[in-house]
């Protein structure tokens, strides 16, 4: 069954790296130039805003469904309606809580408009979500893969159109963009109910068990917790640097939205590692197996690879920003060359938490994850004002370093995982030649693409030179035993 299910979460993996990336270069990004840095800074800080909230649309009841029903298929028919009811009343609560929030920090007039459209459409990605943890609940992990990126890919063709045909594309608004989402996530919702009908006999009807609800809350808290400080200090800063950077605060958000996007699409291929590894991790702490040659399978692949990405994004920082984004100048490449640098604390973290988390060490994640919003609040409050996104941008590298030291030094002593200079110094080699190669083909006469290709064929060939990745033991990842 753990076979099946890795083998299913792969398929997952490869579809979602066929869509999203196009959803974020030619549907996201084109929007942002179409509307320049001022508009799009201030829909992502209203995004940002909604997502650092968003905990409370779902409060652990995906994942209490999604493991319930996949241990007593049964349960889904009594299960769901008190679930959907629950969902709506959450929404509303949701709702109601970030436009008041909204309010306070100043938002007015069609910023409050635009930040509905903006929170009906993450409710209904939510409501999505819930949607979806029934039917990978039952074991239908391809129909879930699909579902999973129905959503942008019905974006896809809306926004696409809207983007391409004439009349549209030369007067196209950040409205629109929100309007796309809300018609596309409702089309997804729809389909997933419809799915959801087909393949099992459950009543869409509304039942609202307070009791029931109350329970699985009380028992998701820690979890629900961890989200919401971890939404904190990842999203907070967008909509720090629109709201206290100045009269230019809008367009220093846009500024700090563009650059950060590349880092999400990096960060992608973490978060989905990261998504694989928390079964593995739970059934080999269960069996007390150990968990070491795991860990250093992931951190062999994900280090290199992150520092190999982290030295071409600082190295041809000015050049990429260029070819992304029209009006990019020394401003986006600086954000940008910070953001890179903190990308291996990023791919170090998905490691090291979700060993954590696979443990149950939740107190102890939530304490680091406190520590990480006092961080991250602190300087950005202290930077925003005088540096705007360049400010943001040196906090978050800040912010996830430490926490990525944080994870691996607990995540080391919880599991008693043994300490190996000589490895750790392999990677300090490796990071200092990358660098070298890196400042080496720059002076080269040659373009800068080019340029970046060699430094790309370096790295990799280092890798394979430093032994971080072999075949074998990608295949232990995946072995039978392994994932029984």
């Amino acid at each position: 069954m753990r076979r099946f299910f890795a083998k299913n979460l792969l398929f997952v993996i490869a579809i979602n790296l066929l869509v999203k990336p196009l959803w974020i270069f030619m549907i996201d990004r084109t929007v942002q130039n179409k509307v320049g840095h001022a508009s799009y800074g201030i829909y992502q800080a209203l995004f940002n805003l909604g997502i650092i909230f968003n905990i409370l649309l779902d409060f652990g009841i995906s994942n209490y469904n999604s493991r319930t029903i996949s241990q007593f298929p049964r349960k889904l028919k009594a299960l769901f309606p008190a679930m959907l009811s629950a969902r709506l009343v959450l929404s509303v609560v949701y709702l109601s809580l970030v436009i008041a929030v909204a309010l306070l920090l100043g938002y007015r007039g069609w910023q409050i408009i635009m930040l509905g459209g903006v929170l009906v459409f993450q409710s209904l990605s939510s409501m999505l979500m819930f949607i979806r943890s029934n039917i990978s609940g039952l074991h239908k992990f391809k129909t879930d893969g699909v579902l999973s990126i129905a959503d942008r890919a019905l974006m896809i063709v809306v926004c696409g159109f809207l983007l391409v045909f004439p009349p549209t594309a030369a007067s196209f608004k950040i409205e629109w963009f929100v309007i796309a989402q809300m018609v596309c996530y409702a089309i997804a919702v729809l389909i997933g109910l419809i799915v959801l009908k087909k393949i099992s006999d459950v009543r869409l009807r509304f039942s609202l068990d307070v009791k029931r609800i109350g329970l699985i809350i009380k028992q998701s808290f820690p979890y629900a917790l961890l989200i919401f400080l971890m939404s904190v200090y990842t999203r907070a800063d967008t909509l720090l640097v629109e709201r206290i950077s100045g009269t230019n605060g809008s367009v220093h958000a846009g500024i700090y939205a563009a650059a950060y996007r590349l880092l999400d699409v990096g960060n992608m291929i973490g978060l989905m590692f990261a998504s694989m590894l928390l079964p593995v991790f739970g059934r080999m702490i269960a069996k007390r197996d150990n968990v070491q040659p795991i860990v250093q399978l992931c951190v062999n692949i994900l280090l290199p690879t992150s520092i190999l990405v982290a030295v071409a994004g600082v190295c041809f920082s000015d050049e990429i920003m260029q070819l992304l984004y029209r009006h990019a100048g020394a401003a986006d490449a600086a954000v940008f060359t910070w953001l890179m640098v903190a990308f291996p604390a990023f791919c170090l973290s998905n490691v090291y938490s979700t060993l954590l988390t696979a443990n149950g060490d939740l107190k102890l994640l939530n304490r680091l994850a406190l520590f990480g919003v006092v961080i991250n609040l602190t300087l950005n409050l202290v930077l925003i004002p005088r540096y705007q996104s360049l400010g943001a941008a040196f906090t978050a590298c800040i912010t996830q370093s430490i926490l990525a030291i944080g994870f691996m030094v607990f995540a080391q002593q919880q599991m008693q995982l043994p300490r190996n200079v000589k490895w750790s110094m392999s990677f300090a080699t490796f990071l200092v030649l990358v660098a070298a190669i890196g400042y080496s083909v720059q002076m080269l006469p040659i373009h800068w693409m080019v340029q970046a290709g060699l430094l790309f064929t370096s790295g990799i060939l280092l890798i394979f030179l430093f032994k971080f990745i072999s075949v074998g033991p990608i295949k232990q990842l995946l072995n039978k035993d392994q994932l029984k």
